[in-house]
């Protein structure tokens, strides 16, 4: 069945408990948010249509306005979120999971800033890292898990495409996975450490994808059954705006879901897939077979080595320095 433990991985979570509560309150904030800017955008659309003959017209409108206010601005703070919420949850896992001590309260927090900041000087250059590394991911799905769909088996096709996008959803979390790899390496190059971290992911794909398929059936599942408790409270804060929102219950049942996700279940996919990837690959090294496939299938995996021998200077700089 599946690699991880689930105790340890709770464990885990435990002892992590500022991150958690970071989470909680970002994640939740974020939730809030979507509800004021929702029902203020309604009252202020429902007060403007009183110049028509349909202000719940109107009140809709200001709501989806309100609603995707909101949506702009978590879109432009996601880089913020990724540095110190995301990446400092993953380095005291990465510490935890090798047995290394971390200081409890507060101070876990400004303690694993301070880590992530020695691995990635600027936010910016962990975002970038974190993009090329979710292009990438839709090729190792193509390379480990696609062959199927070539096969002229009736049926097979769809079955296959089915599948891929099942590991496709199991994938989500890969970049996290290379993520916790350069902090767990003290790479002082992130590029280089997330090229090889990808490599290694990808050459032990099966395994990988296995654990990472059985975790995200666990968190949709729960994701699921949170939605559906939420609905009622959700409707019930809707009842109570200007205009024809209840229809937005939906909406706002999938949002509290979100931060629920967010903030508790990823958390323990994400410690649940680190340890199987660390104990996985102990004692391997990046096989070149695999590098040269993910170079020849991945414009962003190429835009990765690039930069990785643009950081560790070589590419431009060797060139400048040749014979005209």
């Amino acid at each position: 069945m599946w690699d991880f433990d689930i105790g340890r991985t709770l464990g885990i979570m435990a002892r992590t408990w500022p991150f958690i509560a970071l989470r909680l309150v970002v994640y939740f904030g974020i939730t809030v948010a979507y509800i004021v800017a929702t029902g203020a955008g309604a009252g202020v659309g429902y007060g403007v249509g009183h110049i028509s003959d349909s202000p719940g017209s109107f009140a809709l409108w200001g709501g989806i306005a309100g609603f995707g206010l909101v949506s702009v601005v978590v879109y432009w703070i996601r880089e913020y979120i990724l540095y110190v919420v995301k990446a400092g949850h993953i380095a005291v896992m990465v510490h935890l999971i090798d047995g290394r001590e971390v200081p409890g309260g507060q101070g876990q927090i400004s303690y694993a800033t301070d880590t992530v900041k020695a691995r990635f000087a600027e936010a910016n250059v962990l975002f970038v890292v974190d993009q090329l590394i979710k292009g990438v991911v839709r090729v190792i799905t193509g390379l480990i898990s696609g062959t199927a769909a070539l096969l002229p088996i009736p049926g097979l096709q769809g079955i296959a495409n089915f599948v891929n996008t099942v590991v496709r959803i199991s994938l989500t979390y890969v970049d996290e996975i290379i993520l916790g790899y350069n902090i767990r390496t003290n790479s002082s190059a992130p590029f280089e450490s997330a090229r090889q971290g990808v490599v290694l992911y990808a050459q032990n794909g099966t395994m990988m994808i296995k654990n990472a398929v059985w975790l995200a059936v666990f968190m949709w599942v729960l994701a699921a059954a949170v939605f559906l408790v939420m609905l009622a409270p959700a409707a019930a804060i809707l009842y109570v705006m200007p205009g024809q929102l209840a229809g937005w219950s939906f909406v706002l049942a999938l949002v509290f879901a979100w931060a629920v996700k967010a903030a508790l279940i990823e958390p323990f996919v994400i410690a649940a897939l680190m340890q199987v990837y660390f104990r996985t690959i102990e004692g391997q090294a990046p096989n070149p077979e695999w590098d040269r496939k993910l170079a020849g299938a991945s414009r962003h995996f190429r835009d990765l080595k690039d930069k990785a021998a643009a950081s560790m200077g070589m590419g431009r700089s060797s060139e400048a320095g040749a014979p005209a």
